[in-house]
């Protein structure tokens, strides 16, 4: 006697076709039970006839696949998943085996090598207990990015980097990486430049998605009642006329979310196989190679082609590096002095603005570490005092005038000069100025 194997599906066939022999059912009914059309349904009625139930198995069950990869292949994909990929998804390994060894296989052939071989374990689907509501892409490039910051050690500890921080911005529209930057953090000096390199060479986005992380939002409970108190970003984008979209948790901007899942699968064993060890290699690897195979390889055309970047104007590019920058308020004392990170700056006598004590100035501390002291749109000059300047008693001074030179065309400097002109021109014992 010779065994069948059947599925579910083939047996559930084999009961409905031979009540269908056995007159007990018609072709219609058969049909509709089954989901097939009555041409099917004669066909298979038609095998069972002939070949009983073996009529329904396909015919190249049991048998090799004539794309079988042979032996000797499949032995040398093993050991270069072994030796180099042995922590790869199949997709990713399946593009590296092709790029790298020229062995071009389905992404599903190089899976099932994978979990023969226990170097890839099928991942159970998670059960999604919270319903969230798919968003739309939005319509231009430039009109929404995503921003975010991923702590991770990228480098796999290569040069003693140890673990280091991803800046990266995606276009929402597109998928598309903007611009990404390794920094040693997210704090508010490689946010700025990151930004300050964005700005430059793309121009202004409309708006900007980002979590709350605190450099980028007010976390303190009191300082959250005053509408007034923004960050140092906050600050810099209110000023760049950009919008900032705050996400009230992770999956509300899971483009980049996503993205960075995707970078810690490849990008981590990319910077391996390039041999990269440092910062700087890395985010020339980023720029140069990685970011365009990337969106080429993922990123997609936007509905609608204009590009929302704004260019910045030359009297915004001259005012980058002061809006971005790590900004105080200091008041100026009575012998015009002020504190700045525990140490003291006195005001000179010439300044382009008047001065006044008790006058509150802007304190800039730039992305170059220097600082810059503004009152009144005016840069005040200063010098930096070895130490506390002693208290005076009875100072007379109470402002500092500002110092102002008329230009060479000023028109009270042109009546002068028509003045002296005349005089000059008068007969030679006319003298401008009388004789001692």
């Amino acid at each position: 006697m010779t065994l069948i194997t059947m599925s579910a599906k083939e047996l559930d066939r084999f009961q409905i076709i031979k009540k269908l022999i056995d007159r007990h059912l018609n072709g219609p009914t058969a049909a509709r039970l089954l989901g097939l059309t009555t041409r099917q349904i004669r066909r298979l009625k038609a095998k069972v006839s002939r070949h009983g139930a073996q009529g329904l198995i396909h015919g190249n069950r049991g048998k090799a696949s004539h794309n079988q990869i042979n032996e000797q292949e499949k032995s040398k994909i093993i050991k270069l998943l072994r030796e180099h990929y042995f922590d790869f998804k199949p997709t990713f390994a399946s593009e590296k085996l092709k790029e790298n060894h020229h062995l071009a296989h389905d992404p599903k052939t190089i899976r099932q090598i994978m979990i023969n071989e226990g170097l890839w374990r099928p991942r159970a689907k998670e059960k999604v207990s919270v319903h969230r509501a798919w968003r739309e892409r939005r319509s231009h490039y430039g009109e929404m990015i995503q921003f975010d910051g991923s702590y991770e050690h990228w480098l796999e500890n290569r040069g003693g980097t140890g673990e280091s921080c991803l800046l990266a911005a995606i276009d929402d529209a597109t998928g598309k990486i903007v611009a990404a930057r390794f920094a040693e953090h997210e704090g508010v000096f490689p946010v700025f430049g990151f930004w300050r390199d964005y700005l430059v060479k793309y121009g202004r986005p409309r708006s900007i998605y980002l979590d709350k992380f605190s450099t980028y939002n007010v976390n303190h409970e009191l300082a959250k009642e005053n509408s007034d108190t923004l960050t140092q970003f906050e600050r810099a984008a209110q000023e760049f006329h950009i919008e900032l979209i705050k996400a009230n948790s992770p999956q509300a901007k899971g483009r980049v979310e996503r993205l960075f899942a995707t970078l810690q699968d490849r990008l981590i064993k990319e910077l391996r196989l390039a041999g990269v060890s440092t910062i700087n290699e890395a985010n020339i690897f980023l720029e140069k190679i990685f970011i365009p195979e990337f969106n080429a390889k993922f990123s997609v055309e936007p509905r609608n082609k204009t590009n929302l970047h704004q260019r910045l104007t030359a009297k915004e590019l001259n005012g980058l590096p002061g809006i971005l920058s790590r900004q105080a308020r200091r008041t100026i004392l009575n012998d015009f002095t002020f504190s700045f990170k525990n140490q003291w700056h006195q005001l000179v006598k010439e300044q382009p603005a008047t001065v006044c004590k008790n006058d509150v100035v802007i304190i800039e501390e730039r992305l170059d570490r220097t600082i810059h002291v503004r009152l009144r749109g005016k840069y005040l000059n200063y010098e930096l005092l070895p130490k506390r300047p002693a208290r005076q008693i009875n100072k007379q001074i109470w402002v500092l005038p500002a110092i102002h030179v008329p230009a060479a065309d000023h028109p009270w400097r042109l009546a002068d000069r028509a003045k002296i002109l005349a005089k000059l021109n008068q007969p030679s014992r006319t003298f401008l100025f009388p004789a001692k």
